[in-house]
């Protein structure tokens, strides 16, 4: 039997991406959803997952593009000075990285903030997973479990997609397919680090390839494919209105095909729908 936890990232980003989480999970579609701790709409993303227990609720810790937790003087080398903010392109801070112009421990003090943030709220958080999935990169994974580690989280996102899952994937642009497929000769290195800390995670993340494309088609498709083993769908559902607008996020439109995508789910019996803290 397939285990799938059906997750929605972006949690808090606004009203609109909110409502639609809510919505799906109280319809039977979403177990489990991704919480940002400082987006526009945090507050109320966290009163609703309060109202929603049998949400399961990780933290979806932002290293790049959008509002730190800790203040800029405390992390010089992850923070934009002019703005205040994370640098706002994944290739800037990627390549900032690579040259070891990020410190270790400002990425460990920043998402410990962060997690800290949202269980001060009380929240119980089943697992932890990152923005644009930047700890799929050794140098962000290790600081991040450290901190995830010491706040009594011990579940990550395995952000990786499986081959039967890109084959099962219609549509998806030729480039981002290379990408994914790219990507994933940082796999051996993310599972050996993942079982040295002592974490648990998924056989694989399936919908990342479909990102901006993921339709019901698509969903379904992956659902009919689903082989056994514990897999986590990602998604970013959301109502396409003026507050999406303003989070300047290249997920406009596509937010409302996949809420779409995702209320028209018909699982078969032998799916168990799960969450983070089931594995």
């Amino acid at each position: 039997m397939g285990r799938l936890i059906l997750n929605a990232d972006d949690f808090g980003l606004t009203t609109g991406v909110n409502r639609a989480i809510i919505e799906l999970h109280r319809a039977g579609f979403l177990t489990s959803a991704t919480l940002m701790a400082k987006a526009a709409a945090t507050d109320e993303a966290i009163e609703f997952a309060r109202s929603a227990p049998s949400l399961g609720v990780g933290c979806h810790v932002v290293l790049v593009d959008g509002e730190p937790a800790l203040s800029t003087h405390e992390l010089p080398t992850l923070v934009d000075s002019s703005t205040g903010r994370f640098h706002p392109k994944l290739g800037a801070f990627l390549k900032r990285l690579a040259k070891g112009r990020i410190r270790s421990a400002e990425i460990e003090a920043e998402t410990a903030s962060q997690i800290a943030l949202l269980q001060n709220r009380g929240l119980r958080l089943t697992h932890i997973d990152t923005h644009k999935h930047t700890h799929m990169f050794p140098a962000v994974l290790r600081p991040v479990l450290r901190a995830a580690q010491a706040a009594g989280i011990r579940a990550i996102r395995n952000p990786f997609e499986p081959s039967w899952s890109l084959r099962a994937t219609p549509g998806a642009l030729f480039i981002r397919r290379i990408e994914v497929r790219l990507l994933r000769l940082l796999e051996p290195a993310f599972r050996r680090i993942v079982a040295e800390e002592g974490f648990t995670t998924t056989d694989g993340a399936i919908g990342v390839l479909a990102t901006g494309t993921l339709n019901s088609a698509t969903v379904n498709s992956l659902l009919r494919n689903l082989p056994p083993g514990a897999w986590e769908l990602v998604s970013h559902p959301g109502y396409n209105d003026a507050d999406l607008a303003l989070a300047h996020t290249r997920l406009l439109a596509s937010r409302e095909t996949e809420r779409n995508a995702l209320a028209s789910i018909n699982l078969s019996g032998d799916i168990e729908l799960i969450d983070f803290s089931c594995l």
